[in-house]
């Protein structure tokens, strides 16, 4: 048990350590022009940033993987070595978006299959690949804001690993405690003014992270399958709400754009910084709801649930009545 306790708090600051130095190293010198995000008229900088953070995020997690052992299993590190592969080759050349999709969905339904239980369904292991596979896009897509992405992934893999600590499987607390932590050492170096971006390799490996970690700690018994999806419901439904009112428009949703919620808090003047905190708030919220429902009845838990999807519309209404205002008041 001491052994266990050590491992829970040492491979957490080791991934801390490494992930900042990495991201130090890839954010100066010849290492920054590796993979640049310029600028163009759907981002909110205005100058070119490396987008090679994840590196650091990922790298971090494996070294304090091997240092204190693995604690992962084997189809889950397999499949996020396929999609960060393909996820770096994308940000140094690009490929198209149905091959990346493609690639997320097998990874995704390799991973379920490979810890679904016999009384587990084919077509339940589908629909699971393809949220895996939305999870994966969807962090991409949210990742365009200084300290945004990288500070979700702090909170929310710091909720599961909590999660996971008080339902006494330390191992598993500290696989997610690690890449809360790598999380955390690339965002001392992306909160505003970010001197370096995740990139694809670091927001689509988190998202199939979140989603893969979700799934597992449920086949454990760890947690319903609504918990993760309440515990990163801020990025869930801000891209979700944002890709359908798009599709209702007949608008080409898979181009950039900057219609999300937090792309709007930003342009009408909150910034980057102060966008952060609140997304940071919204979503330490949303984690300790989902850590209490855990310990109440079903009744209790749905009405709850029903309580924060109510909290949800009244908030994106908010930002709708201020955007709205922002675009009347620059009409003539």
């Amino acid at each position: 048990m001491s052994e266990t306790l050590t491992a829970l708090a040492g491979a957490p600051s080791l991934a801390f350590v490494v992930s900042l130095a990495v991201a130090f190293f890839l954010s100066r010198g010849k290492a920054a022009r590796l993979a640049l995000d310029r600028p163009n008229e759907r981002s909110l900088h205005v100058t070119p940033v490396p987008r090679t953070g994840g590196i650091a995020v990922l790298t971090a997690a494996g070294v304090a993987s091997m240092v204190f052992g693995p604690a992962a299993p084997a189809a889950l590190i397999g499949a996020l070595a396929v999609v960060a592969a393909v996820s770096l080759i994308d940000d140094i050349r690009h490929i198209p978006a149905g091959l990346r999709l493609a690639v997320h969905i097998g990874a995704a339904g390799f991973f379920v299959h490979s810890v679904a239980t016999p009384d587990i369904p084919l077509a339940a292991q589908a629909v699971l690949a393809v949220a895996i596979a939305w999870l994966c896009n969807l962090y991409n897509f949210m990742d365009g804001s200084d300290g945004l992405a990288g500070g979700m992934a702090l909170i929310g893999f710091g909720i599961y690993g909590a999660a996971a600590a008080a339902a006494g499987d330390l191992t598993f607390a500290r696989t997610n405690l690690i890449v809360a932590a790598a999380a955390a050492g690339f965002l001392a170096l992306n909160f505003y003014p970010a001197r370096i971006f995740l990139g694809d390799v670091g927001s689509v490996p988190l998202g199939f992270l979140a989603g893969t970690l979700g799934v597992l700690g449920w086949s454990k018994g760890i947690w319903p399958l609504w918990f993760p999806a309440v515990v990163f419901s801020a990025f869930i439904v801000d891209a979700s709400v944002t890709l359908a009112r798009r599709v209702s428009r007949r608008e080409r949703f898979w181009i950039p754009h900057r219609d999300h919620y937090y792309q709007r808090l930003v342009q009408i003047g909150w910034g980057h910084a102060r966008t952060a905190w609140a997304e940071y708030a919204l979503m330490a919220t949303t984690g300790a709801l989902a850590l209490l429902a855990l310990a109440l009845p079903k009744w209790a838990c749905a009405a709850l649930l029903l309580a924060l999807a109510c909290g949800y519309a009244l908030l994106a209404l908010a930002v709708e009545h201020a955007w709205r205002g922002r675009l009347m008041s620059r009409e003539p």
